[in-house]
């Protein structure tokens, strides 16, 4: 799971890039969980402000690891 300040400014801009461009509403909210991981937002903190439950943002973080 990426820590506070982990990505780079390059990784950083190309996903927020793609955040702006994807089509796929899933494939967006799995970039947006990881800007906000790398913002050093909490689980619960993802959960809450983009209106998913907390398991899916813990899925979501296991999928990315594994």
């Amino acid at each position: 799971m990426p820590a506070k300040g982990h990505l780079s400014l390059s990784q950083k801009e190309k996903l927020q890039l793609a955040l702006k461009t994807e089509e796929d509403a899933k494939v967006r909210e799995r970039i947006l969980m990881l800007l906000l991981l790398n913002d050093g937002k909490t689980h619960q903190e993802i959960a809450d402000f983009i209106g998913v439950s907390l398991r899916r943002v813990a899925k979501r973080v296991y999928a990315w690891r594994s």
